[in-house]
């Protein structure tokens, strides 16, 4: 963190040279009323810019004196663009922008999304920053540069499967939506983002929120929440198309069309990709295919939006990882298909489809109030297959079979494990805007039922094709209702406050390995949201806030006996914060504690069925400082920084270890430990120059400290610490057949680092000896994507 501090620092000093400012108010044409949240940018600068503040007012240091072009955009205005001549120390523009006449602001920004000066730990990536690094690599490893975010991937690309963590809070407990529609699994509450690849071409903004945040649809948020939007509006017909290769015969090719806006009120866009690899580990192929689409009505008070998009995803399985004794000679090692005489199943694959429906209905009552009504509809289908060697007939429900005289009590099988299952549901939204207060009431109501059977397809001897050894429901529903207000007691010191109640019922008939445990739970959840914002001036601001946040168990949390039913998680979390927004320096830093209640992690204890399920514990906490920031180096240079220190512990852990020796457990107790998988520090840093017109050049460092295995807090049962740098070069070829024409490449780990983000560990005691058993997922060496983007 200090090599990172100097670094920026040192940056920054050569960066004070003779500049001149130029300011002005922004206003709306018609009614006079200083206009916040305006983009106002030099195009003849390398798109040097700035945000209008809460008076209109912005504020952008130019590198020279002359004459300069000024584009200023905002969401429900016309473009405005104009020419500005400097010749001083100061210059004054001022801006007068005219509405579209159409009612085009996104459903998720006035209802889940925090505003500039809400008290709440954020950060937010456009869909200009996303293109500069989409070259196939899924949306999780887009977001690394994000702080406190650590990514992996099971194939050691970015391609496949892949997850993120966020203060070290795994994918289950960071709540994502889609333009407001929940995404997250509503069983296993995670986000499988292989079942809607190249998701990041169709996106036009990412809001990640850490901590509780603001309240959300879905499942809780008990450590982040990142809010996707997709309701992009363009005005003009427009066409593109993206094609990159990669290490690994990585290939991603995507087509995008858009009418504009066809007689002042109809669009229609849509996108049509497809991302192959054949993965660094062996066999960890790829081969995702997805479409987008979407069809809007829009006019002065009305807004209708159709969303309808699909992913299919084949993936050879990954997920054994690689044991230790291979990471150093065969690091690229896979398990999975590996059959007793060495050979592998050549269809030991993961198979999924999911089909995506999202309905809007915006309607402006008055220029300070609107509402939201959204339908969506989710349909997943699909299996994993497996080859199993000498299966016992009794664990398929099945008598043992008599061939030619003989008992034969084990066979050969090949099995799928299907998930079948439909999500769907509502959520809305009233937004009052007024001078001094604002505020917005909303919530949702969601439905799932999903069927969980096992088939076998194939058998050495004597099981019927297509056999159905298990065959379980389950249904879940969530709803939940919340009010939003902030008040501007002045023009300097805003108060928040943000109620919500969820309830939730989760029924379960029945586990694989357990098919006659019936878990019916029901939950009710009050989650409230404070905090207070002061500006300082028109630049800094000060924030402060306290969030109270509950999650229900997993669906794997509740195989055992009624009587180890597993409580609900709690979560109090207490953010503080500071933001600069001056001239070529933006900087925002805060601190913050969460203290959880009965957090479920795993111990090594077996239940009354012996399956290791998770287990409440129940105090821990997580407390930290966080910093990301960016800075221009004078004309040429910027540098974009940020950096993650926490501390993260479980207090008087108590552990379970299997014992060979004896048939039971031994138990290990540990007075504070690390909680698994939370680096102390996590840090990254951009640094970018720009030449020449056009070109683009970034180098990308990360660093990732030492990450525990599980709770023990024991080095032998943990990932080492990494550093990671990466090149990224974008070029923009002038010329004039094409509305545009990119050239990109990624040279990914330069320096060839040999890594592992993720991976985990079984604890053992045989022979009087203490065992760890532990597993990695490494990421590759050195590679390399290109690719060339056309704009028509």
């Amino acid at each position: 963190m200090r090599q990172f501090l100097l670094l920026w620092l040192l940056f920054a000093a050569v960066s004070v040279q003779a500049q001149t400012v130029l300011t002005g108010v922004v206003t709306d044409k018609k009614t006079g009323r200083p206009l916040e949240g305006v983009s106002v940018s030099i195009l003849s600068a390398d798109n040097t810019g700035a945000y209008s503040n809460v008076n209109g007012v912005y504020r952008i240091l130019l590198p020279s004196q002359g004459t300069f072009t000024i584009k200023a955009t905002y969401l429900g205005f016309q473009p405005l663009t104009t020419s500005v001549q400097t010749n001083g120390a100061r210059t004054n523009a001022d801006l007068q922008m005219e509405e579209t006449g159409l009612f085009v602001q996104p459903v998720e920004i006035t209802s889940l999304r925090v505003g500039q000066h809400a008290p709440f730990t954020q950060s937010t990536i456009t869909a200009e920053e996303i293109k500069k690094q989409n070259l196939g690599q899924d949306l999780p490893i887009l977001l690394n540069q994000m702080p406190g975010v650590v990514t992996n991937s099971d194939a050691g690309t970015g391609i496949g499967y892949t997850s993120m963590r966020v203060r070290g809070t795994d994918i289950t407990r960071i709540n994502v939506t889609t333009n407001g529609i929940p995404v997250n699994d509503a069983e296993s509450q995670g986000t499988y983002f292989v079942d809607i690849p190249d998701l990041a071409s169709s996106v036009s903004s990412i809001q990640l929120q850490r901590g509780v945040g603001t309240s959300t649809n879905g499942a809780g948020a008990f450590g982040a929440s990142l809010n996707i939007s997709t309701n992009d509006y363009r005005e003009k017909a427009y066409g593109e198309i993206y094609n990159s290769f990669g290490s690994f015969n990585s290939w991603k090719n995507t087509v995008k069309a858009g009418t504009g806006l066809i007689n002042g009120h109809f669009t229609f866009d849509a996108r049509l990709s497809r991302v192959t690899s054949d993965g660094y580990i062996d066999r960890a192929s790829s081969n995702l295919k997805s479409f987008y689409t979407s069809a809007a009505y829009i006019s002065k008070n009305t807004a209708i939006r159709l969303n309808v998009f699909s992913g299919t995803e084949k993936t050879y399985q990954a997920w054994n990882g690689v044991p230790l004794d291979s990471l150093a000679t065969h690091r690229t090692y896979n398990s999975a298909g590996q059959k007793s005489d060495g050979s592998y199943y050549k269809n030991e694959t993961d198979n999924y489809q999911m089909d995506n429906y999202q309905l809007f209905l915006n309607q402006a009552l008055s220029d300070k109030l609107n509402f939201t009504v959204a339908a969506h509809y989710t349909k997943g289908k699909g299996y994993y297959e497996q080859y199993k060697e000498a299966q016992a007939y009794s664990s398929y429900g099945l008598s043992n079979p008599v061939i030619n005289g003989t008992e034969v009590t084990s066979t050969d099988l090949i099995r799928q494990l299907w998930l079948d299952n439909d999500f769907y549901g509502s959520i809305f939204s009233v937004n009052y805007k007024g001078t001094k207060f604002s505020w917005s009431v909303g919530g949702g109501w969601n439905r799932y039922e999903g069927n969980h059977n096992g088939q076998i397809i194939w058998a050495q001897y004597a099981i019927d094709k297509d056999y159905k050894y298990y065959d379980l429901d389950a249904m879940k529903r969530d709803a939940n209702i919340y009010w939003k207000g902030e008040y501007k007691v002045t023009n300097a010191l805003r108060v928040f406050a943000d109620l919500q109640y969820r309830d939730v019922k989760y029924n379960i008939d029945g586990f694989e390995d357990n098919p006659t445990l019936i878990q019916h739970n029901k939950y009710n959840f009050f989650n409230p949201k404070a905090g207070i914002t002061y500006s300082l001036n028109e630049q800094q601001d000060v924030y402060a806030s306290f969030a109270i946040g509950n999650k229900e168990p997993n669906r794997d949390d509740f195989e055992a006996a009624k009587q180890q039913t597993p409580k609900a998680e709690s979560l109090r979390d207490v953010e503080a914060g500071y933001t600069l927004h001056k001239h070529n320096l933006v900087l925002q830093a805060n601190v913050y504690y969460m203290n959880y209640k009965n957090q479920l992690v795993q111990t090594g204890k077996l239940n009354e069925v012996g399956a290791y399920t998770r287990t409440n514990i129940p105090k821990s906490y997580r407390t930290g400082i966080e910093l990301q920031g960016t800075q221009r180096l004078g004309k040429y240079f910027s540098i974009g920084l940020n950096a993650a220190l926490s501390q993260n512990k479980v207090k008087n852990f108590v552990s379970y270890v299997d014992n060979y020796d004896t048939g039971g457990q031994d138990t290990l107790v540990s007075g504070s430990s690390n909680i698994a998988f939370s680096p102390a520090f996590v840090g990254g840093y951009t640094l970018t120059a720009k030449p020449i017109k056009n070109l683009e050049i970034s180098l990308i460092g990360k660093y990732v400290s030492r990450q525990y295995l599980d709770n023990t807090g024991e080095k032998e049962r943990s990932l080492d610490a990494y550093y990671t740098n990466d090149l990224r070069i974008n070029y923009i070829v002038p010329q004039r057949l094409f509305k545009e024409l990119g050239l990109q490449f990624m040279l990914n780990n330069i320096w060839n680092a040999k890594y592992s983000p993720n991976g985990y560990t079984y604890i053992y005691k045989e022979n009087g000896q203490t065992i760890s058993s532990n597993g990695y997922y490494p990421m590759a060496g050195t590679n390399f994507f290109a690719g060339i983007n056309i704009g028509f």
